[in-house]
């Protein structure tokens, strides 16, 4: 083999690993079992996702499926069916009835940024505000995002309830998606 098909090889060689090493750099991580896809909306990875039918159920009763399937961007601080788990017993039988689809819609809202946010520039601003940073959400909450002594991302709604980033950066084609372990509450 001369010199010159060697380099070739070489650089070939090179070249497709460096491509895998950026793909997998690209890849989601897995949420609740599922693969999550860049290149689907918010609403299409959420359904794949056995650890948020809770949420996915939640979101069909307030009638925002076309809303966070819609164009965004939207950052979506995803609570885990143990997340609702964690409310009162009885509270989300209560809140996907008809009558209570207002307060539903304001509570999931209460979890929607109306831009991407990834983690890395949300401890940015976490950082230069001294620890700790309002998030404004498109449903009037205002959750506040810190550090635990832990090194986990923290929220904590306007009640004081607080909620941990399980996984975060899931990258959407019309956002990105946070998993956290509990559910924002709005004012009461």
């Amino acid at each position: 083999m001369t010199f010159a098909k060697k380099m070739m090889t070489a650089t070939a060689a090179l070249a497709l690993t460096a491509g895998a090493a950026f793909a997998d750099e690209m890849k989601n991580p897995m949420v609740g079992g599922a693969e999550m896809f860049a290149d689907k909306n918010i609403v299409e990875n959420a359904v794949n996702s056995a650890d948020h039918t809770t949420l996915v159920a939640a979101v069909k009763a307030a009638g925002l499926v076309d809303t966070l399937a819609g164009e965004g961007p939207f950052t979506v601080f995803a609570p885990t069916n143990a997340g609702f788990d964690r409310l009162e017993p009885g509270t989300v039988e209560m809140l996907v009835k008809p009558e209570n689809k207002e307060r539903l819609t304001e509570i999931l809202t209460c979890h929607v940024v109306g831009k991407a946010v990834m983690a890395d520039a949300l401890q940015g601003m976490i950082k230069d505000d001294g620890g700790e940073h309002p998030v404004p959400t498109l449903g009037g909450c205002t959750l506040q995002a810190s550090y635990a002594d832990d090194g986990r991302m923290k929220l904590v709604d306007e009640n004081g309830n607080a909620a941990f980033v399980e996984i975060a950066d899931v990258k959407q084609s019309n956002g990105v998606i946070h998993v956290i372990d509990g559910v924002m509450l709005p004012k009461q």
